[in-house]
């Protein structure tokens, strides 16, 4: 099932993505004309706490008034808002190899174009890319970003005034259901509600000095609506394998890198067990796969304009689609 968060009117309503993903059923208005009317097609979240029977009763309206197509309108003409509009929590990984290698190096290339370091450049270039610091095999390492930051596709992305190095990151993630503590990997499934694509937009000067304080990222991160995810919820059934999708980023219309979910050190299991040693972990939170190898413009050297246009595209999810414009 795929489970979109869109605007009607005023109100935020949930609706059950159909017919090649180009329409929304709306699944609070179909429990009306039902006449069982229930609070828990109110949100995203109050879906998501309701637990299986609201998923059950989402698939029995559908299945008995999905061809009504007074209770459906298309997903082109529709302001589809991030799945969860406001999760209960933001957390982002580190997963991928090759990025967490090249990354660094990306930084510091950024560094020395920053003071016109000709050679500098070309002594980054040319050293090899070394081996994986071994912490990042010990345990998984995310960071906490801001949950009220966050916006849905087609959205733009107003460039922070504060930074003149703008770029995307091409990651997926998942949305968690029922709440739990020291949640064992075995069991972990059962506390992930679906998947969804993050853009984890980055502003890199203003990151690569917080880095060199060694705490961070703050500001390279958080700012308004760089937080970007969509364009829908998909559940678990739909996915299959989830550490075998097919992941591309476009920017204007042209690839810029492709890459799959696999090889991530710690899959999304071992993630929710590690962080739920005595934390517990709330239903509707987002956790954050981390960008997949050559996923961003800091490792290949490529960087946003003003006006561009960004699509992720991860495969059985969809395509999260931006653009990002610099402020006066």
């Amino acid at each position: 099932m795929k489970l979109a968060t869109f605007r009607s009117g005023d109100k935020e309503k949930v609706g059950l993505v159909h017919s090649n993903d180009t329409k929304l059923f709306d699944l609070a208005a179909a429990a009306d004309r039902a006449g069982a009317s229930s609070p828990v097609f109110a949100s995203m979240l109050s879906l998501i706490d309701a637990g299986p029977s609201a998923l059950d009763q989402a698939r029995a309206l559908f299945d008995k008034n999905g061809n009504d197509d007074s209770l459906s309108i298309d997903v082109a003409g529709t302001e589809v808002l991030a799945p969860v509009p406001e999760p209960r929590q933001m957390r982002d990984g580190m997963s991928f190899p090759l990025h967490i290698l090249q990354a660094p190096r990306g930084q510091l290339k950024l560094a020395a174009r920053a003071r016109n370091d000709m050679a500098e450049l070309a002594r980054i270039d040319a050293e090899p890319l070394g081996e994986l610091p071994e912490v990042y095999r010990k345990q998984p390492i995310y960071y906490i970003t801001n949950r009220f930051s966050v916006r849905g596709t087609n959205t733009t992305v107003k460039w922070p005034r504060y930074s003149k190095v703008m770029d995307y990151e091409l990651e997926f993630g998942i949305i968690t259901k029922n709440k739990g503590a020291n949640i064992s990997a075995s069991k972990a499934k059962d506390h992930i509600f679906g998947y969804t694509i993050f853009n984890d937009f980055s502003a890199r000067d203003a990151q690569r000095i917080e880095m060199e304080g060694r705490l961070g990222p703050a500001k390279g991160k958080s700012f308004d609506g760089g937080n970007v995810m969509g364009p829908w919820i998909v559940t678990p059934d739909e996915i299959g394998d989830p550490y075998k999708l097919k992941m591309e980023a476009r920017v204007n219309g042209k690839m810029r890198s492709q890459g799959i979910s696999e090889g991530m050190l710690f899959p999304f299991e071992e993630i929710i067990a590690h962080v739920t040693k005595d934390e517990t972990l709330m239903p509707g939170e987002f956790i954050g796969s981390g960008t997949v190898g050559n996923g961003c413009g800091l490792e290949l050297g490529w960087y946003l304009e003003d006006g561009d246009t960004i699509e992720l595209e991860v495969e059985k999810i969809g395509i999260l689609k931006n653009k990002v414009v610099r402020q006066a």
